[in-house]
């Protein structure tokens, strides 16, 4: 009687086993690497919802793949190296410590971060940091446009373009609309050389070869006209106009705010430890 017990309970206890692994796996087995089992439910989870076929196929025999990969490698390593070379802890240790670290930095730092930034404080850096803003390309403000050579408004949209006002702006913007292929101002903004060359389809040095006037024109074989006009350019080795650096030198100023801030924190920190004595150097 005490053995046939024995053995339902066993059994009961396998059923229970199997129904337990059928809710965690979550779906049907999908892949497996040596003793590694992946199952839908978790590729499923990866995968976003609402792409098309192919792209969701794309994404799950990746995911497949780098899973295997990892597992993989995990089976191996364990075999080929020793058990010291397999102890880890020292590493995650000093990784969680490190990590830890690293976001109570961020919240301290996002607690106290002065992120206005005048610009009276970008001209005082600009100033006193000429030598470092000499460029290492040739920048640029141009206009852009693309349109058929033979349009009727070409010769209009070629002496519209080199407008540089705020009141004959906005008679140009809807000139362009309406007459060319595409346009650009790049917002107004100073643009490396090679971006309006790259348009243009030429090299930089084939592009100023070719500047009459302001204008740089290119003809393709359809008859579509790439027209550009620069406003203003500063050569390579110059100090670039300080708009061009504006969000650089902005980008600057906060990370050095950043690291007074983490300096002060370290030095806080050290200094609330001797006077509670709890940090003593024997």
């Amino acid at each position: 009687m005490k053995k046939l017990t024995c053995i339902l309970a066993a059994a009961l206890c396998l059923a229970s086993c199997d129904y337990l692994k059928s809710l965690v796996h979550e779906g049907d087995l999908v892949a497996r690497a040596g003793s590694h089992k992946l199952y839908s439910g978790e590729v499923e989870a990866y995968v976003p919802k609402g792409l098309p076929y192919e792209d969701s196929l794309s994404l799950a025999r990746q995911y497949i793949e780098t899973w295997a990969t990892a597992q993989l490698y995990d089976d191996l390593a364990r075999k080929e190296l020793s058990k010291a070379d397999q102890d880890v802890s020292k590493e995650l240790d000093d990784y969680r410590r490190a990590l830890l670290k690293y976001r109570y930095e961020q919240s301290y730092i996002n607690q106290r971060l002065d992120t206005l930034i005048s610009d009276d404080q970008i001209g005082a850096w600009y100033d006193a940091h000429q030598e470092q803003l000499r460029l290492t390309q040739p920048i640029v403000k141009a206009r852009f446009v693309v349109m058929h050579r033979n349009s009727p408004k070409y010769a209009t949209v070629k002496k519209e373009i080199s407008v540089d006002d705020e009141d004959g702006m906005v008679a140009t913007d809807s000139l362009l609309i309406m007459s060319t292929i595409r346009n650009t101002s790049f917002g107004g903004r100073w643009i490396e050389a090679s971006v309006l060359a790259s348009e243009l389809g030429m090299e930089v040095p084939e592009m100023f070869r070719a500047e009459r006037g302001g204008y740089v024109e290119k003809v393709d074989d359809e008859g579509n006209a790439s027209l550009a006009y620069i406003f203003e350019k500063v050569e390579e080795g110059k100090v670039g106009p300080q708009e061009y650096y504006r969000d650089r030198i902005k980008d600057i100023i906060l990370s050095a705010r950043k690291q007074q801030l983490l300096d002060s924190l370290e030095q806080e920190l050290l200094d609330d430890a001797r006077r509670q004595d709890n940090y003593v150097i024997y």
